[in-house]
């Protein structure tokens, strides 16, 4: 399964989210390592991405994690610029 992941990783697409393209990587690893919510509108149409979340993550995760709603644009590039703050001040 190894090998699919890393194919998987490398495909590309637009973030209606971000407004740019990204890599399947990001977007399974979004919301602290947790898939994002919109993956699979943007990804199912070049593979069978819900079956392949499925088996990464737990019923409980699953659960969890696809119950809420997304988070707007917004929010979410000022989350990003937070994160790259705190990050940047580590360094």
């Amino acid at each position: 399964m190894k090998i699919c992941d890393e194919l998987y990783d490398q495909l590309e697409t637009r973030c209606p989210k971000l407004g740019s393209q990204v890599r399947f990587y990001y977007c399974r690893r979004e919301d602290d390592d947790l898939p994002c919510q919109r993956i699979f509108s943007c990804w199912e149409w070049r593979f069978p991405v819900r079956e392949f979340i499925k088996t990464k993550l737990s019923k409980e995760d699953w659960k969890r994690h696809f119950n809420k709603p997304p988070k707007d644009r917004l929010t979410t590039l000022l989350e990003l610029v937070e994160e790259a703050k705190r990050r940047r001040t580590k360094s």
